[in-house]
Formats: structure tokens, C-alpha cells, sequence
């Protein structure tokens, strides 16, 4: 691999880039270990948000990227259309097992953007197969984010993720966000104020009719927008209500699943069991890219009952690749042999000690945090939004350390085997950045 600067870097379009300022000043990274990438100039660079919240394990986990070389030289591509390999079936196992059998079936895909489109589909075709095709309504959430397919941009509520590309899919609504800073700022955990917003699907149900409405889907928190922990209940309630109307309820775990909340899943923190669940990113530790929808048994037995021949007609070329079941098949491996949740709990307190710390320096105005992961809001710049917030992740790049940024948030998310060392060094250094902002 080339561990040098390209000679030329205009024909790469990068994805959620600012292409032209990052072409100025690039940011190249060329290797990573444990819990530390290294740059093209062999800068270290702590990874404090597991790459794009995808590396639960850390970097190059010895057992992930034996099983990948070894795969790879038995097996490179095997399709899965009316065909198969053992490992896509082992591994479906072994994912039933890790959600406690909650679910019972496993449909493989590429992406977190491919599982949601996924799950959407899956309950559109459900609510048809039981004789209710007039369940055709999605219902997602204001701030939600569900991948850039048009499915997941559709029932997503995220302005600049939307307003480029058209209308979208038609009979799609959407719920209140639960993000409330006056009433939840500088909280640990579920924040107390907020649970009546799931009230909000009866008004949506009363407007459109429950016979026309599919699903719901939600993120239980809210990622890629800035960290938005759901209110105490909340979730609890949105599945009672989705029981009481027929109305299929879809977790986007892509983030919070694999450990992101020292749970399995955050299905299993809330305790709240959805219909399907969407996973990806740490499914196969971020070594190759993989998703899956986890579908309880009734979804499943739908599509079952009915006339023989191709259940659910969909797919991807890649469901099940090889390389991706042999990562993930590892991965799990991991996580249970050198105990990757138990270690997240045990550093959980700390973690969020360091990150309220940072409570009344400059600019700061919310601090919030749940399981492994961390929101820091900024103060907006008058005109610039945004502005604040990219500064500090350009600086902190520089000064060795690699955070997220999204509006005027700070969104941290280590990986799992991150020490109390690392989170010193984390915090002290991005203490440092907050203080010298402008």
C-alpha cells in the first residue's frame, strides 16, 4: 500500500467532504493499531470515534485479519442467489445467539444505507402478505439519520441529507426530535423530560389512519446527528403504541449495535424489543463493509406462508460475501474472548467523568452522554454554522487526536477497548482545543 502523498488527489470524489478545503490541506491516514491511526507524515492519531463508529475491537485485531487472509485465499466470492457458502449460514447463527434469540433470522446486506432500505421493504412486503397492502405509510423522526439510500433519506430528518435530492418517497411523516436543551442539558444518561413526544405517533395515526401506516423506524439514540439520547420511556412508549396500532417498529442499530452502549444492542440497554432491527459498521469490526436486518420470527413466517417460489424479491450481489463472514464470524470472536463489553462497562464511569469535565469551557453549552459515546455541543457562530465546530476537528486532527464533528456538535465514540490512559489523552488534548477556539 502506498504510504506516501498521492501525486494527485482531484480525481477522488470524497463522500460527506468538503472536497476543495480538504484538497488544501489533506488529512491522509495510512495505517492503524489498537486504539491509534498513524498519518502519511507518522504523526499518531488517537481514534476517538472508532473510524465512522465502526471499530469496536480496535485496529488490526489480530484474529479479524487472520480470518479475512484465509478467506480470502479458500474463497474469495460465492453468491448467494439460490446458492451458498457455510459461513453465511454459521454466522447467521452465531448473530441469533449474540441477540439472546430475540430474533429469529438474519438478511444480509453491504451497508447501513442498504439494511434500512432493507427493513422498509421487508415491512411494506409483510403488511401485504397478511392481506393489509394498504399499509404503504413510513413513518421516521425529525434530526433521524438512515443512511443516503432514498429509502433511508425518505424517513431520515436531516435537512441537508434531503433537500438536494427531490420529493422523495411519498407517504412518508414524520415524529418530533426529542433534543430539548433547556429542559435536559449536561445530562448522564436518559435525560428525564421528553418521553410524551412518542404521544406524538397518536396524532400522526389519527391524521393518516393506523390501516395505512407500515412503520415506524427510529435510531434509539440518535448518532450521526449529535447525539441525541432518548428521554426516559420514550422508547418503551413508542412500542406500545405501535403494538396497539398493527404498526411494525424498525431500531436502526447501525451505531448503537455491537457494544456502542456496553449492550449488545441498545434493544438490550432500554430494554425494548423492535420488529427488525438494522445493523452494520461494527458487525464485522469495520474490515469489510457489511450490513444485516435481524427480523423476529413472525415477519419471517409471513413471507413463508406464502405460495412457493422466491419469498421477498430483493438482494444485493454481495449478501453474505465471504470476506464479510469471515470478518464478522471474528469479530464476535473477539468480543467474546477478550470480554470487549465487560471492559466498556468497567471504563463507562470514567469515561463519562472526563467528558462532563469539560462543563464550563468556552463556548460549550450542552455536554451529554449514554453507554460509550459522548455529544458536546458548541455555541454557533453568528452566520457560520458549522464553523466552531469544524475548527476544533481540524485541530485536534493536529494535535493527534480524531473526533466527529456534525453542525456544531462534537460526537465522540471510541473504540471499545479504549484504557483510562486514552481517555485521558483524549480529553486533555480536546480540552486544550475547546480553550484557544474562537
Amino acid at each position: 500500500m502506498n504510504q506516501s502523498r498521492p501525486e494527485s488527489m482531484s480525481s477522488f470524489w470524497m463522500p460527506f467532504t468538503n472536497n476543495r478545503d480538504f484538497k488544501t490541506n489533506p488529512r491522509l491516514l495510512v495505517s492503524a493499531e489498537g486504539m491509534y491511526y498513524k498519518d502519511v507524515d507518522g504523526n499518531s492519531v488517537l481514534d476517538g470515534t472508532a473510524g465512522l463508529w465502526c471499530v469496536p475491537c480496535g485496529h488490526a485485531q489480530p484474529k479479524i485479519v487472520s480470518a479475512v487472509r484465509e478467506m480470502v485465499g479458500q474463497l474469495d466470492f460465492a453468491p448467494t442467489f439460490q446458492m451458498g457458502h457455510p459461513a453465511a449460514f454459521d454466522l447467521a447463527e452465531q448473530l441469533m445467539e449474540y441477540t439472546g434469540h430475540r430474533f429469529g433470522h438474519v438478511f444480509y446486506t453491504n451497508s447501513g444505507s442498504e439494511a434500512v432500505d432493507t427493513a422498509l421493504k421487508m415491512a411494506l412486503a409483510y403488511h401485504k402478505a397478511r392481506g393489509e397492502g394498504g399499509r404503504t405509510r413510513l413513518i421516521g423522526r425529525e434530526r433521524g439519520y438512515h443512511g443516503v439510500g432514498f429509502g433511508g433519506i425518505s424517513v431520515g430528518g436531516i435537512g441537508g441529507n434531503r433537500r438536494t435530492f427531490g420529493p422523495l418517497l411519498p407517504g412518508v411523516d414524520h415524529l418530533p426530535h426529542t433534543h430539548n436543551l433547556e429542559q435536559n442539558a449536561y445530562c448522564r444518561g436518559e435525560p428525564e423530560y421528553g418521553a410524551h413526544l412518542a404521544d406524538e405517533l397518536e396524532r400522526i395515526v389519527a391524521l393518516h389512519d393506523a390501516s395505512t401506516i407500515a412503520a415506524v423506524i427510529v435510531e434509539p439514540v440518535a448518532g450521526s446527528t449529535g447525539v441525541l439520547v432518548p428521554p426516559k420511556g420514550y422508547l418503551k412508549r413508542l412500542r406500545e403504541l405501535c403494538t396497539k396500532h398493527g404498526i411494525l417498529l424498525i431500531f436502526d442499530e447501525v451505531i448503537t449495535g455491537f457494544g456502542r452502549l456496553a449492550t449488545p444492542f441498545a434493544a438490550d440497554y432500554f430494554d425494548v424489543q423492535p420488529d427488525l432491527m438494522t445493523t452494520a459498521k461494527g458487525l464485522t469490526n469495520g474490515v469489510v463493509p457489511m450490513g444485516a436486518v435481524f427480523s423476529k420470527p413472525h415477519i419471517y413466517d409471513a413471507f413463508m406462508d406464502c405460495p412457493a417460489g422466491i419469498e421477498l424479491f430483493h438482494g444485493y450481489t454481495y449478501s453474505g460475501h465471504p470476506l464479510a463472514c469471515a470478518a464478522s464470524l471474528a469479530t464476535l470472536e473477539v468480543f467474546k474472548e477478550q470480554n470487549i463489553l465487560e471492559h466498556a462497562k468497567s471504563v463507562q464511569g470514567y469515561w463519562e467523568d472526563a467528558i462532563h469535565s469539560l462543563k464550563g469551557l468556552p463556548h460549550v453549552t450542552d455536554l451529554r452522554s449514554i453507554g460509550m459515546i459522548a455529544g458536546i455541543e458548541l455555541e454557533t457562530i453568528p452566520g457560520k454554522p458549522g464553523a466552531r465546530a469544524f475548527a476544533a476537528f481540524k485541530q485536534a486532527f493536529a494535535d493527534g487526536v480524531l473526533i466527529r464533528t456534525t453542525g456544531d456538535i462534537i460526537a465522540l465514540s471510541p473504540p471499545l477497548v479504549i484504557e483510562k490512559k486514552h481517555i485521558d489523552e483524549l480529553f486533555g488534548k480536546l480540552a486544550t482545543v475547546l480553550k484557544n477556539l474562537d
